[in-house]
């Protein structure tokens, strides 16, 4: 019984029958940018839509790139790490998106302008991601899949039929059993061919009795097409009709809706369940208790618990009741503008489901490791401490791995906080962990980024990071291993071992090991250090933590057995001002030299390309850039840089270089590209980069050169 948008759909419906002559028919503010006179064909910047109604749904015209300009950027390009892999044997945890319709700001696969745009980034904390809307076919733009499957967390689009409408599409599509195939197919090649792992079902209509058997045909060819097209996919039906017909809610496992259970992977119970139905439902899936999710709304409409800041009393009694949940709607956050502001809301409100159900997720699982903290959205770009866009952006494709910092602000008032910076200067990305307040002069603070699952190879491994702090500031990173034994043992990893060594807490420590500074390739950004260190490992160890690592450095003589004892007045219990920030952490085999393709091994390549008249100094241009390798080797990268340089006749002019954004697959298109007159030429650059965090060198990048057209020709 999906609610939250009912009375979203009765504008919608409202503004679509409005009439010709009708004062508040629809405006184009109003329009949402598939709706007409939009032609998919054309070339504009590219965009996410739904499939809104069969006929389009049959023709295939969404998989056509003749009729579908904006299918190549609607491929997910971030595969699972595990490909095929089931679901884990134990209660899971499924989100179901539902925020504000759909397809806002997520809906520009490119990225936008909004620094503030809604995005997830507890990713530890579920196993499956919905990407809902009340259209009939919500295909899930294909950032939320990219950022799903980096951590491990399968997404499925949504099939939906509700009102009169969708009573009237079921009656065509179970109009016969091949019909009914038909359908399925076509929902198993959108997922396929688009990247993610299935479909939530949900037939949210009253249907006559002759349809029944046709629409388990459905449910049941589409479970089978799935699972041959994607290993490891799922179809999940929702709690609403029953096999009698009836549009009637169970709010449980039973007779009424376990037909359709048993032909797909799993169960999204309605949200109105009451305290014995979970356990109700248990008993009735018996061996496959763990397929059944029952549902809790966020904003709380008759869901136990009340949902909102209460959600966590429905989790603790499904925990309770061993059984699996699917939370809907945990936009309510950022749409009900919950207060302090929506990072805060939105890390005290996840905070409370890992207070009840722990971390799912665990990662690093396989190197190369990188993350640069970045959420998807910030107000300035940076690569190695070098700022190349100044401009407010969002992309949530662009998320690397989420450090999975606990939320305590409810439960004990630190004198120092860790938590992501957007604001202050990155290294790159647009985030960095700030560790901020005061610190006790002999105390070391230590906070976990990454709850790993790393098997460890005999050798060694790369260790670099970087760190942006105040001169008397000293921050490390410390790994955690376990033995095969279950013998644990952490190591330090600092530039400034001795600062460490001193402190009375240095026993948690079995290992030091020396960083040392590197220079950055980028920049001469004094106020950011790159460190490198060299760990040896083993295969007997598996890595199940990163942790940060502050402490004051020391200053003038010190006692080091009073300091230890902390008996040290001076040294000891004086609290001094902290402020460090760490830019990025990665890690890989030290035997892994990444190497770019030259620029002569790739195919680059402009098309649809339109100039026009901006001014009369000024001309526009709109064109898709499109690369690939012209070799056999095929291309691995996790994203690509785009640049545009203006260049001149005057040969002593320094050509501009401007930052265009980044793409994650092997095409961007770039609209309405301002190019002065007094331009020659422009040069497109494409940056890889790799999954450990590098980029290419710009001079060895691939190019394309374009020169303007003269309109007063």
């Amino acid at each position: 019984m999906f609610l939250s948008l009912r009375r979203f759909l009765r504008r919608l419906r409202a503004m679509a029958l409005s009439s010709a002559d009708d004062t508040a028919a629809v405006s184009e503010d109003d329009r949402r940018p598939w709706e007409p006179p939009f032609d998919a064909s054309k070339p504009a910047p590219p965009i996410s839509y739904p499939i809104t109604d069969l006929a389009a749904l049959a023709s295939r015209s969404y998989l056509s790139e003749a009729s579908n300009f904006h299918l190549p950027f609607n491929r997910a390009s971030t595969p699972l790490p595990c490909p095929g892999a089931p679901l884990p044997a134990r209660r899971r945890l499924l989100v179901c998106h539902d925020m504000q319709g759909g397809y806002r700001d997520d809906a520009a696969p490119q990225g936008g302008a909004n620094p503030n745009a809604y995005a997830l980034w507890h990713w530890h904390l579920m196993d499956v991601f919905v990407y809902f809307s009340h259209y009939l076919v919500t295909l899930p733009p294909p950032c939320w899949t990219n950022a799903a499957h980096l951590h491990g967390v399968k997404v499925l689009g949504t099939f939906i039929t509700e009102w009169e409408k969708g009573a009237e599409i079921c009656r065509e599509m179970f109009a016969t059993k091949d019909s009914a195939h038909m359908y399925a197919e076509r929902l198993a090649e959108l997922a396929a061919a688009l990247g993610f792992d299935g479909w939530l079902i949900n037939i949210e209509v009253k249907l006559d009795t002759q349809f029944i058997d046709n629409l388990k045909e459905f449910v049941n060819h589409l479970t089978k097409t799935m699972h041959a097209a994607v290993p490891g996919s799922l179809v999940i039906w929702y709690d609403a009709v029953t096999v009698n017909g009836d549009l009637s809610w169970q709010d449980k496992l039973n007779k009424y809706n376990k037909p359709f259970f048993d032909l797909c992977d799993g169960i999204f119970v309605n949200y109105t369940w009451k305290e014995k139905y979970p356990r109700d439902s248990a008993a009735a899936a018996r061996d496959r208790k763990y397929d059944v999710y029952m549902g809790i709304d966020v904003f709380g409409r008759n869901t136990y618990g009340g949902g909102q800041w209460n959600t966590n009393v429905a989790l603790d009694l499904l925990k309770k009741d061993d059984i699996s949940t699917a939370i809907f709607a945990p936009g309510w956050i950022y749409e009900t503008n919950q207060p302090p502001d929506f990072q805060s809301a939105q890390n005290r409100w996840w905070g409370l489901v890992e207070n009840s159900w722990g971390v799912l997720q665990s990662y690093p699982k396989e190197l190369p490791f990188y993350s640069d903290f970045n959420q998807g959205h910030g107000y300035q770009v940076c690569y190695e401490g070098l700022q190349v866009s100044s401009d407010p952006w969002n992309n949530i494709s662009c998320q690397s791995f989420q450090p999975m910092l606990k939320y305590t602000g409810d439960e004990v008032q630190t004198l120092v906080q860790t938590s992501i910076n957007f604001k202050d200067e990155q290294f790159s990305g647009g985030g960095s962990v700030t560790v901020n307040g005061s610190l006790e002069q002999n105390v070391i603070f230590s906070e976990q980024l990454f709850n790993g699952g790393l098997y460890m190879e005999n050798g060694s491994v790369l260790l670099f990071y970087s760190v942006n702090a105040d001169a008397n500031c000293a921050v490390g990173l410390s790994l955690d291993l376990s033995s095969r034994n279950k013998e644990n043992t952490s190591i330090l990893v600092a530039d400034d071992i001795a600062t460490f060594d001193r402190k009375k807490q240095n026993r948690m420590y079995s290992l030091y090991v020396q960083s040392d500074k590197v220079a950055p390739h980028a920049s001469d950004n004094q106020n950011w250090v790159l460190y490198q260190a060299t760990v040896q490992s083993s295969a007997s160890y598996t890595l199940t933590g990163i942790n940060i690592v502050c402490t004051l450095k020391t200053t003038g003589e010190v006692n080091t057995e009073s300091e230890e004892d902390g008996s040290s007045e001076a040294n000891g219990s004086r609290t001094l001002p902290y402020h460090a920030l760490l830019g990025h952490v990665s890690i890989r085999n030290s035997n892994d030299d990444k190497l770019f393709p030259p620029a002569k091994s790739w195919l680059i390549e402009g098309g649809y390309i339109s100039w026009s008249k901006n001014s009369n100094t000024s001309k526009l241009l709109s064109l898709k850039v499109s690369w690939k390798l012209n070799t056999s080797r095929q291309a691995s990268f996790m994203k690509y840089n785009v640049y545009v340089e203006k260049l001149t006749a005057d040969s002593n002019a320094k050509a501009s270089r401007s930052f265009l954004g980044v793409a994650s697959v092997e095409a961007f298109y770039v609209s309405n590209l301002q190019v002065p007159d007094e331009v020659t030429s422009l040069k497109f650059i494409i940056q890889a980069c790799g999954h450990d965090g590098s980029c290419q060198e710009l001079e060895e990048c691939p190019k394309l050169f374009l020169v303007p057209v003269d309109h007063s020709v």
